[in-house]
Formats: C-alpha cells, sequence, structure tokens
C-alpha cells in the first residue's frame, strides 16, 4: 500500500514508484532543457532583424526625403539608390540569418518559419511587378512615389500581422498594426512627406521595438540566478 516491495534475493525493500517517478521526472527535465535549447537556436534575434531593418527604413527613406524635389540638399540619384541598397541587403541578410538560426531544426515549426519567409520574397516580388505595370499605365511621379511607399507599408504589416498571429505575439502583432497606419500616413502626407512619414515612423517603429526586446532581454538576464 505504501509503495514499497520487498527484494528476496537482496532482503532490502525496494520503492520501484517512487524510483520509477524519479526517471519519469529526469526525463521530462530533459526534455524540456532540449525544448528550451531548441526554442533558442531557431528563434531569431528581435533585436537584430529590428534594428538592422530600422535603420534601412530611417536612412534610407531618409535619404530619400532629403534628395527628392528642387529643394533637395542631396544628389537626386541617391534618392533611389540609397534606399534600394539598404532595403535589398536587409531582406538577403534576413534570409540569410533565418535560415542559419533554423539550421538542424525539422518538423512543423520549422515547415511555418520556412513559408512565412518565403511569403515576404513572394509578397514583395509581386508587389513590384502590379506596381511598375501600374505606373506604365501613366502614372504621374509624385502618383507612382506614394504608390511604393504606401503598397510597401500596407504589405510588411500585413506580413506582420500574421507573423504575430502565428506565434502569438502581440508585440509583433502591434507594429503591424502601427506600419498599416504608417502606410495610410504615407498617402495622407503626399509627396515628399511620404518619404518622412516611411523614415520617422515606419524606421522608427522598427527601431522602438528593438529597444523594447533589448530591454527584455537584458531584464530577463538580470532576473537570472
Amino acid at each position: 500500500m505504501n509503495g514499497q516491495q520487498d527484494d528476496p534475493a537482496s532482503g532490502r525493500t525496494t520503492d520501484q514508484p517512487t524510483d520509477q517517478l524519479l526517471d519519469v521526472n529526469q526525463a521530462l527535465s530533459l526534455i524540456a532543457a532540449e525544448h528550451e535549447h531548441v526554442r533558442r537556436r531557431v528563434r531569431n534575434n528581435p533585436v537584430l532583424l529590428f534594428t538592422v531593418w530600422g535603420g534601412a527604413w530611417l536612412v534610407g527613406f531618409g535619404t530619400t526625403y532629403l534628395a527628392y524635389g528642387p529643394d533637395r540638399v542631396l544628389p537626386g540619384w541617391l534618392g533611389a539608390a540609397v534606399p534600394t541598397v539598404l532595403i535589398v541587403t536587409a531582406l538577403i541578410w534576413s534570409i540569410g540569418y533565418s535560415l542559419r538560426t533554423g539550421r538542424g531544426v525539422s518538423g512543423p515549426s520549422r515547415t511555418v518559419a520556412a513559408l512565412y519567409g518565403w511569403s515576404w520574397s513572394l509578397g514583395f516580388g509581386c508587389l513590384s511587378l502590379v506596381n511598375t505595370a501600374l505606373i506604365r499605365r501613366g502614372l504621374s511621379s509624385d502618383t507612382a512615389a506614394m504608390l511604393w511607399s504606401s503598397s510597401s507599408l500596407l504589405l510588411t504589416g500585413v506580413l506582420y500581422l500574421a507573423g504575430g498571429m502565428i506565434d502569438q505575439d502581440r508585440v509583433r502583432y502591434s507594429l503591424g498594426a502601427w506600419t498599416m497606419l504608417c502606410a495610410a500616413g504615407a498617402v495622407l502626407a503626399g509627396v515628399p512627406g511620404n518619404f518622412l512619414v516611411q523614415s520617422l515612423a515606419g524606421g522608427g517603429g522598427f527601431l522602438a521595438l528593438a529597444g523594447y526586446h533589448g530591454y527584455q532581454r537584458a531584464a530577463a538576464r538580470r532576473s537570472r540566478p
């Protein structure tokens, strides 16, 4: 009744249920430790990701704003070259970083992460084709500029909404909502104000989120024994 049994060979009393319970607890502890190890390996560092994208948007579209129109303070060609180079670089870096952090992990989590990652490339690839086709139909330069800025922000916001739902991450979901509001603000601001909205509100939102995650990670490290 008390979980003890006599061992006839040795004359000692053994506690088999207790030993089995200890074995189960050890197994669960090992599983939990391995799960935490895999989670840390797969999970992207949000501070790095949001800093890279925030810097690309802040500097890239800030340059476009300063290089636009007759009163520009920077050469006009920088307005297109700088954001293009920075955003393409950030995209390539993000894809490579995601592939490195997901290496060696299989199963549904990796499949979802891969599908979500490729959604960015597919979405922006199709967006580029649509916008280019519309511009060729005779859109003015100012309308084309607002089309690119607002549609890019809108797609980014929708993708972050989706990522927030997948990971149940309220912060990322909130960033998606904020980015979509920036898309509306970019249209209402007109040209060249839309570039300033992208730079300060869009890029600033990414950098603010990077700071938030950095604070959270530092607080978590301080709380560890």
